[in-house]
């Protein structure tokens, strides 16, 4: 409940997410993409572009893992508490090419007061049952509020 001349304390997850993105440089850089947002959950896009692609000419692990752990940072600071993740891992299951459009989804598995364990599914956007790749994410949850 809202009262005359008093603020809310807690930011919405949109507004969380828009703060954050404001100075996420490299998300910006990634061109990523939100399309959907709820507490603990998000849906994220993003293109590949030419200077993404490795060596053999196929998308850097790394752009994958970046688009996954900002769907983890997203998902989970969209809760209300500020959260950084310690620990994540990735596999990744096919290879993608320059112009792929991708999406991450990542929901909350499981928490505690202190912890959060999250899932991540990146996925080619006009085929959800292409997943390019599969990365889990555990996050310490602070005491502060955003």
């Amino acid at each position: 409940m809202k009262f005359p001349g008093k603020q809310n304390s807690k930011m919405e997850a949109q507004d969380i997410v828009n703060k954050m993105m404001e100075g996420d440089y490299f998300s910006q850089w990634l061109g990523i993409k939100v399309l959907d947002l709820k507490p603990g959950s998000c849906l994220l896009k993003m293109t590949i572009k030419k200077d993404m692609l490795n060596g053999f000419g196929i998308a850097h692990g790394g752009i994958t893992y970046s688009l996954a752990d900002s769907a983890l940072a997203f998902a989970s600071n969209s809760k209300g508490k500020k959260s950084v993740s310690i620990e994540t891992s990735i596999s990744h299951i096919i290879s993608l090419k320059e112009g792929d459009d991708i999406s991450a989804e990542a929901h909350c598995e499981t928490e505690t007061d202190k912890l959060g364990h999250y899932a991540i599914k990146v996925f080619l956007t006009h085929d959800p049952d292409k997943v390019c790749a599969l990365f889990k994410g555990i996050v310490y949850k602070t005491s502060k509020d955003w």
